[in-house]
């Protein structure tokens, strides 16, 4: 796989994010605090701008850097789980990664992810979207592929009731919504994707 371009990644991430934070915060006023899309935004935007500091760092360290920034600045319960599966992604993957390693990490990071907000597919969260785009990573599909397989997972939260996090609340009530955190990791998802290409 050829070098990552990790300031254009970061652009692209920061990117979807803005694009659709109103989206986002739309979707958790639904069922959840109403203030996913505002937190994201700004967390990726403090990470958009130490880009330069980030991208001159080792890819593991950075994606650790990354991660510990999200922590500190998204907030709420979004800003531990989206920093833990950069964080636990930086601590497996390789400096110069291939698929097989970048997949491996992936999957790892996913558990990281499932232990920290004591859940796991199925219950209306993000991992509704990072199982499946892990299982699109070892069937070998496209970066186009990926996209779409995250889009659809996230599609695919709208019908499901809320097991874990603040919609979990609602109960039978956050049947019918999309759990926002699922559709920010679908963004996250197709901006890397389609920013890597075909060389993933």
């Amino acid at each position: 796989m050829a070098a990552l371009n990790l300031s254009r990644l970061i652009a692209a991430a920061a990117d979807a994010i803005a694009d659709n934070a109103e989206a986002l915060t739309a979707l958790d006023q639904a069922i959840g605090d109403g203030d996913h899309g505002l937190n994201m935004k700004r967390g990726f935007e403090v990470v958009r701008g130490e880009a330069e500091a980030f991208s001159a760092k080792p890819l593991p360290d950075a994606l650790k850097a990354i991660g510990t920034k999200l922590v500190m600045t998204v907030g709420g319960a979004s800003g531990p789980l989206f920093g833990t599966l950069f964080m636990a992604l930086g601590k497996e993957i390789s400096a110069d990664p291939d698929r097989t390693n970048l997949t491996t990490a992936f999957g790892k990071a996913i558990d990281a992810v499932a232990a920290r907000g004591k859940s796991q597919a199925g219950q209306k969260t993000m991992l509704d979207v990072l199982q499946p785009v892990h299982e699109a990573l070892l069937q070998g599909k496209t970066a186009a592929e990926i996209a779409d397989v995250a889009d659809r997972a996230a599609e695919a939260t709208i019908p499901m009731k809320a097991l874990r996090g603040r919609a979990s609340f609602l109960g039978d009530r956050s049947i019918g919504h999309m759990d926002a955190g699922a559709r920010s990791t679908a963004l996250l998802v197709r901006a890397v994707v389609e920013t890597i290409g075909e060389r993933a």
